[in-house]
């Protein structure tokens, strides 16, 4: 079968399969397992579009196939997102043929977006990847976890729809870590411990988070590793993955992260950004299931801004 990439098609599919005795199962379910590498969903769209047939005729994804049943099933060649490729700079940590782990650098956006069309992490994917097979029928990377535009650091990329599965799979089992280095305003205490506080849209200003009664489920681990004076640098676990998780989790903790001009009310000339980098990242290989552990070392900018703080206060171990 000819594998697709960001510079060919993949030729159309089509496979036919007849259902043993110990494979009755909704049509959806056979035909994910029968033909790997395409999710659930995605599998359930060519059912409505009628590119898949039960005995000559069309079905329905929750249909129940019967041994002796043939299935005639057709995978179109991924569509092209419509999004063009871009030769931006890229900080490939470790690649291999189901995903890369990218150092992403601050002031990159993730996703093209109304107000960031271009010049994002997913254009420099299309640029780099050579063999993309599309996620859910279209061929792009799939952006399993975000950064935020000014947050840098450590990023996981699958390059198709099974690797895709799987490492969502494994960070909804928690069995992917995420480290993260914050530089917050004042004494975190204790100086170590964990946030256990739901996360939502603020109802005062719906373009923030907040911590809020009813919201989803939200844990983070922290811990500190060095204290200045007004700041302390922490490492950040989060266990969860909410949105600005760290960020709303902090400052609900009194200690938001130094530069965050959107969760914290305090000045600084100290970082041009929220000092919040994502360091550490392990994760189960796709394919073997090997954890492997990714490490990325502070940014030019946040170093200086470490320094300075250093200079005011000789760090303190807590």
């Amino acid at each position: 079968m000819a594998e697709a990439s960001a510079g060919a098609t993949r030729p159309t599919e089509h496979h036919s399969f007849v259902v043993a005795a110990s494979e009755v199962d909704r049509l959806d379910r056979f035909l994910a397992r029968r033909r790997p590498g395409i999710s659930r969903s995605y599998v359930a769209r060519l059912i409505v579009d009628g590119l898949v047939t039960v005995n000559g005729d069309g079905a329905k994804p929750a249909a129940l196939v019967r041994a002796g049943d043939r299935i005639a099933l057709t995978v179109p060649p991924p569509s092209p997102l419509p999004v063009e490729p871009e030769a931006l700079p890229l900080e490939i940590v470790y690649e291999d043929a189901d995903m890369l782990v990218v150092d992403k650098p601050p002031g990159m956006p993730v996703h093209p977006s109304p107000g960031h069309p271009s010049h994002t992490l997913v254009n420099a994917i299309m640029a780099y990847c050579t063999d993309l097979s599309g996620i859910g029928g279209v061929l792009r990377p799939g952006i399993v976890h975000r950064l935020d535009l000014d947050t840098s650091g450590l990023l996981m990329v699958a390059k198709h729809d099974a690797a895709h599965r799987a490492l969502a799979g494994a960070l909804k089992d928690r069995r992917v870590s995420k480290v993260y280095l914050a530089l917050v305003w004042g004494e975190p205490k204790p100086g170590s411990g964990s946030i256990e506080a739901p996360i939502g849209r603020d109802p005062r200003n719906r373009k923030r988070m907040a911590v809020v009664s009813g919201g989803r489920e939200a844990r983070t681990e922290y811990r500190t590793v060095e204290m200045h004076g007004e700041s302390a640098l922490v490492e950040a676990r989060p266990l969860t993955g909410r949105t600005h998780q760290i960020r709303v989790h902090l400052a609900s903790a009194g200690h938001p992260i130094v530069g965050d001009t959107v969760y914290s009310r305090r000045k600084t000339d100290l970082v041009g950004r929220q000092f919040l980098h994502a360091q550490g990242l392990g994760l189960p290989l796709p394919s073997t299931g090997e954890f492997r552990e990714f490490a990325s070392p502070l940014p030019p900018d946040l170093r200086a801004a470490l320094e300075r703080a250093r200079r005011g206060q000789a760090p303190v171990a807590v």
